[in-house]
C-alpha cells in the first residue's frame, strides 16, 4: 500500500516579489519530490496563501 507525508507552507502576500518567492520556494519543494495538494487563498488582513503537500513515502515494513 503506498503511504504519504504531508507538508504545509505559508506565504504571506506582503511584497511584489511574494509570487517570485512563493514559485521558487514551490519549485524546490518539487525538486524535494512534493506534489501540491491544494492551496487556500486569503485575502483577508494580507494572510496570503496556504499551500498543502503531500510526497510518496519510501517507508518499508508496511502492513496492508
Amino acid at each position: 500500500m503506498k503511504t504519504f507525508e504531508y507538508d504545509i507552507l505559508c506565504f504571506p502576500m506582503t511584497r511584489k516579489t511574494s509570487l517570485a518567492d512563493m514559485q521558487a520556494s514551490l519549485n524546490a519543494k518539487g525538486a524535494e519530490g512534493w506534489e501540491v495538494v491544494s492551496i487556500s487563498s486569503s485575502e483577508f488582513a494580507n494572510v496570503g496563501h496556504t499551500v498543502f503537500l503531500k510526497r510518496e513515502t519510501t517507508a518499508t515494513g508496511a502492513t496492508a
